[in-house]
């Protein structure tokens, strides 16, 4: 019997028992197993993403590779005789620890703590280059932001120090249960909905295809072993993505071997001048897992992706025609002026947002209609938290972030707000990865951009501080910020009810994790930080990571010493994109036949489509050819070499970061 049937008919009490009966209760030795290997990512994360960057989001991204190779690692030693008969782990088991390792591992990444600790002190110290930043906003600071000592701060960015930890401990008290809070508060909103994504919707959730095709079962009835998939066709597509990858990366050990141009790789050189600069660079870009993502999601998505894509360039093109400046599509990033896509990205987030819930009315009136009723714990005994549970824990961080707000000098009804759209698009990020596994584009327009067009000459000086303070809560999505936990934590979800796991006992190690991983990260990134030195990080110096705090900085003394006014421009863009998104959706509930989805239009919307339509273009085709003349019966024994081409990739990829960290990054 369905989750769903049981969640909605109620069947006997014996049916209910039966179910779950099925379902595995993961023992200690998986959250001990967990909690090992999350500490373990937890400092190769650190040196690989932040000291070294010899990884592209170890701990974090999407999918993310840090966690999957421990899946990777733990089941490849179960296909060892000594090592199966000593861990004896099973597919539940492998699964179950894959899923709290994935809860607790995006802590430690540069879009998380390495991004958070350095936004707020940076203030201290950007303040004796910029004097003028000193005298606009330095005094409305509050103490407990960060340490304000010269020697504390100098240490902080130059290194060759010890971490002043008494000067710390008001600052990590506020920032970690600001992070925690978020994290809780976006996950416990996963956690209310995710009933209405994955059984009644059936959303397609393709990364979480990956770990379990990668699993099989072996052995006994009586002893049922977890261990890597034997399937050929899996480890076909496996040696394609690995042999390649790892190939392009010893070009860089001995350059006289040719590399395999994967790209992106320029087709067409961007005009500077005319509509044709509308084009932008049209690049090729071939890298098997993202073809390999695109294979998995329905058809219509991944043809909408691309579809809108070109469409965004038409546009484009008429708008330079009419008379705007010749730039690329994704040079209109933040820019009020016809066609606006940025803002039209947002109006489609909202449409979409209020589109989620209009669909999931039936399901969060039951949940609240139960967590009001004296049969809470009885009729949601099957959801991974009572919904009563939920509700109390996501109220009471939301709180605590608007009441944060308030303590740096914002109205509450500016906190309330900030608040709510970092959740919306937490929230609209975790579906648009399990509709589509595209978690890693960036958000199409940011709240402190949103909020300079919308005017922040409303705003005080302490509301102003207040929203670019956490910048790095909704800058700039891709995988990178802390809405990944949400997203993972969903993940873990329709991979516990695939492979009938029990979640309630699931989501408390993931809590564990998570708590762990936080006073573990800090710990690792505050030492590590003050020992080499924020400056001397290279990801610091290679990534967006520094430019981005310092902007951030400078941005917030631009709206306070010269605040913006309205401009209605972005609030047409705006308008226009909810228009179609909400015309999108109304189509394709009136007419089955219709091909384009409004997540693509939302996607295509998005920083980073410039590069992704040709893997999609090529995913559509291939899943379109297959079905149309194999069926869905080929579909089915083409999934697992999809799922081998991106465990390759992802495999190569740690692989070549711990060596290329070990060497001290060089060669990375």
């Amino acid at each position: 019997m369905s989750l769903a049937r049981v969640a909605h008919d109620q069947p006997p009490e014996h049916v209910q028992l039966a179910e779950r009966s099925a379902r595995s209760f993961p023992r200690g030795r998986v959250l001990l197993l967990s909690l090992v290997f999350l500490a373990l990512l937890v400092y190769g994360g650190f040196y690989t993403d932040i000291v070294y960057s010899t990884a592209e989001d170890f701990n974090g991204g999407v999918p993310s590779p840090g966690p999957f190779a421990v899946l990777f690692l733990l089941a490849l030693l179960s296909t060892w005789r000594p090592a199966a008969r000593l861990l004896g782990l099973s597919r539940r088991e492998l699964l179950s620890i894959f899923v709290i390792v994935l809860a607790g591992a995006p802590m430690v990444s540069y879009g998380v703590l390495a991004y958070m600790l350095p936004h707020a002190i940076f203030l201290q110290y950007a303040a004796s280059v910029h004097p003028e930043w000193a005298g606009a906003f330095l005094k409305l600071i509050p103490t407990w932001f960060s340490p304000t000592e010269h020697s504390a701060v100098e240490g902080f960015f130059l290194g060759n120090a010890s971490v002043p930890w008494p000067l710390w401990v008001a600052p990590l008290a506020a920032w970690c249960s600001f992070l925690l809070a978020l994290v809780i508060a976006s996950s416990c909103l996963a956690l209310i909905i995710q009933r209405q994504w994955i059984t009644h919707e059936r959303l397609s959730f393709p990364l979480a295809q990956i770990p379990l095709e990668l699993i099989a079962e072996a052995g006994t009835e009586a002893d049922r072993r977890g261990q890597l998939t034997a399937v050929r066709v899996f480890w076909l597509g496996f040696t394609i993505s690995f042999c390649i990858k790892f190939w392009n990366r010893l070009t860089n050990f001995l350059p006289s071997l040719p590399g395999i141009p994967l790209g992106p790789v320029a087709l067409m050189a961007q005009q500077t001048t005319g509509p044709m600069a509308a084009f932008g660079e049209m690049d090729l870009v071939l890298w098997p897992w993202l073809i390999a993502v695109a294979y998995l999601i329905p058809k219509e998505l991944s043809f909408s992706c691309w579809v809108f894509w070109f469409l965004r360039i038409g546009v484009a093109f008429i708008a330079i025609a009419a008379g705007a400046p010749p730039r690329s599509p994704e040079g209109w990033l933040g820019d009020t002026a016809f066609p606006a896509f940025a803002f039209q990205g947002f109006g489609a987030i909202l449409a979409l947002t209020a589109w989620a819930g209009w669909r999931a009315r039936r399901h969060l009136q039951r949940a609240v209609r139960i967590a009001f009723s004296r049969r809470s714990g009885a009729d949601d005994e099957d959801e991974p938290l009572p919904y009563r549970w939920s509700l109390i824990a996501f109220a009471l961080s939301y709180g605590w972030m608007v009441y944060f707000c308030c303590m740096i000098g914002a109205r509450i009804w500016v906190g309330m707000g900030l608040i709510a759209l970092i959740l919306m698009f937490y929230l609209m990020w975790t579906w648009l990865r399990a509709e589509t596994g595209l978690g890693l584009l960036l958000f199409p327009l940011f709240i402190d951009d949103m909020w300079d067009a919308m005017g922040n000459g409303i705003f005080r000086s302490q509301e102003i501080i207040a929203i670019m303070s956490v910048r790095w809560a909704y800058f700039p999505g891709a995988g990178s910020t802390a809405q990944l936990v949400s997203g993972n934590v969903l993940e873990g979800m329709k991979i516990a009810d695939s492979a009938r796991i029990r979640t309630r006992p699931l989501i408390y190690g993931m809590a564990v994790a998570l708590v762990v991983s936080l006073v573990l990260g800090v710990y690792v990134t505050l030492t590590g930080i003050y020992r080499y030195g924020f400056h001397n990080l290279r990801a610091a110096d290679s990534s967006w990571l520094s430019s981005q705090i310092n902007w951030g900085a400078g941005h917030m003394f631009a709206a306070i010493s010269t605040p913006s006014q309205l401009d209605p421009r972005g609030l047409a863009g705006i308008g226009a994109g909810a228009a179609i998104a909400i015309a999108l959706g109304l189509l394709r509930l009136r007419f089955w036949w219709w091909p384009l989805h409004p997540v693509g239009f939302l996607a295509a919307h998005s920083w980073g489509m410039q590069w992704f339509y040709t893997p999609f273009f090529i995913g559509w085709l291939g899943k379109a050819l297959v079905t149309r003349y194999g069926g869905l019966r080929l579909y089915r024994q083409t999934v697992p070499l999809a799922v081998g081409l991106v465990s390759g990739d992802l495999i190569n990829g740690v692989i070549w970061a711990l060596v290329l960290a070990a060497r001290g990054g060089v060669g990375g």
